[in-house]
């Protein structure tokens, strides 16, 4: 529970309210290798990429042999009823029979295996950029987790500070009013506003709570103190500066439109491994057999021996149209996965436009922010001025506390949000890579 000041008091800790920190507060590059050992969606990205992996070693089987044997061990039970005439004779031989073999066979024509082997390397290729795509949205979440309790921790303290201002001017409205220089209004006034600060300060110690859970999933340990952004720390402009160049090189680079791309081509190969349905196979076909027995009527034993080595032809004439069906069933899904390569390229665009304006103009926000803050606390100190003098009333001060209130979690949200553009613009090409963190992480130091 949040320490709350009494009217009248000192001002107090703006943190107070939050747990005691640890000797060594973490940045952002430490809680990043945290919550790449720990987060689940990206655990589970991992183990998907390693399953799509092994697509190109069950391709290339099928253009390697396969070699099987088999073995038989049988008890017989034979009986021999023989007649000649009004003669008969009647014979039974109780014997074991065993045998073993070996075969292989070698495709050398089947051109769904050939295709197929080319289309498991671009389905590699997919899983590889939805592998490498999971690490960027990583860093995403991460920079937004961090960035939030940041943002929550500043909306926090300036909630306090504005708390304490109000109280103190509460304190002053009623010596005011028993000393007979201010009316009752200033008082209520002041007790209205520190009220509504008291309600604000309860909502912005939940808001950091659920904040610091929200990371807390990702890095699977209670967040403790972390690096803060410097005051004058400088937030680069985009380089290249030129939307167009970073939109232009998202519709290409970007790690969604590769996966989609390599999609589209795998969708391709897929309607060529139909339609060679209709196509013959050939096979290299090698069997070794070794067969044992008893001879004719029971007596000595014969072993035989069989080899086979030859080609094996299969051609396919009617297969009830189930080849045609499958092949226009693919041509279809390979129109709508070209079809998804356009909207992912459009969206790549939007996003790299987005995150682009983001900066820009998230350093125009900065800026102004800056400014204004400067104009806020000159205000505030006018106005303070003037309620001592008299020619500003309670309200006035108030008003112009809250001002700077506003003003300073603003400029906050600003920077962080602009940092945040930042990484999402890399992302948008999919260039983004912990080497972002790292410089991003030189803008921050320990509290």
């Amino acid at each position: 529970m949040a320490w709350k000041p009494r009217v009248g008091s000192l001002p107090v800790f703006l943190v107070a309210s939050l747990p005691l920190a640890p000797a060594v507060a973490a940045d952002l590059l430490q809680v990043y290798r945290e919550a790449l050992a720990y987060d689940a969606q990206y655990a589970a990205a991992r183990s998907t990429a390693e399953a799509g992996r092994e697509k190109v070693p069950q391709a290339l089987a099928g253009l390697l042999p396969t070699i099987g044997a088999s073995g038989n061990t049988f008890g017989n039970d034979t009986k021999y009823d023989s007649r000649l005439g009004a003669v008969g004779q009647s014979y039974r031989n109780d014997y074991n029979s065993n045998g073993y073999g070996v075969n292989l066979t070698q495709p050398l024509f089947r051109w769904q295996n050939f295709v197929q082997y080319d289309q498991s390397k671009l389905l590699v290729m997919q899983t590889e950029a939805n592998f490498a795509q999971a690490g960027q949205d990583l860093i995403l979440r991460v920079a937004q987790a961090y960035f939030d309790i940041l943002v929550a921790l500043e909306n926090l303290r300036a909630v306090q500070a504005n708390k304490t201002a109000i109280a103190q001017q509460l304190e002053q409205a009623r010596k005011n009013f028993e000393v007979g220089t201010a009316t009752i209004t200033d008082t209520y006034e002041s007790q209205s506003r520190f009220d509504l600060a008291t309600a604000q300060e309860i909502a912005a110690e939940s808001e950091l709570e659920i904040r610091r859970y929200a990371l807390s999933v990702l890095t699977g340990k209670e967040p403790g103190e972390l690096n803060r952004l410097k005051p004058q720390a400088a937030i680069e402009p985009p380089q290249p500066a030129s939307m167009e160049q970073w939109v232009a090189a998202a519709e290409s680079d970007s790690l969604v439109v590769q996966a989609q791309e390599a999609a589209a081509e795998a969708a391709s190969k897929a309607v060529d491994i139909n339609r060679a349905g209709h196509y013959p196979t050939l096979d290299v076909v090698a069997n070794y057999n070794q067969n044992n027995g008893p001879g004719q009527f029971g007596l000595g034993e014969i072993d035989t021996t069989t080899r086979q080595i030859g080609l094996q032809l299969n051609i396919p004439i009617f297969q009830g149209g189930a080849v045609n069906s499958r092949t226009r069933e693919a041509a279809a899904r390979r129109d709508a996965e070209r079809a998804s390569v356009d909207n992912a390229r459009r969206s790549a665009a939007l996003g790299a436009r987005q995150s682009y304006l983001g900066v820009v103009n998230g350093l125009a926000e900065v800026r102004a922010l800056e400014a204004a803050l400067v104009s806020s606390l000159s205000s505030l100190e006018s106005n303070r001025l003037g309620y001592e003098v008299g020619v500003r009333i309670n309200i006035d001060v108030l008003n112009a506390d809250n001002q700077v209130y506003v003003t300073r979690r603003d400029l906050a949200r600003a920077r962080f949000n602009t940092l945040l553009a930042q990484l999402k613009l890399k992302a948008a090409v999919g260039a983004l890579a912990e080497s972002d963190l790292e410089r991003i992480n030189t803008l921050f130091e320990a509290p």
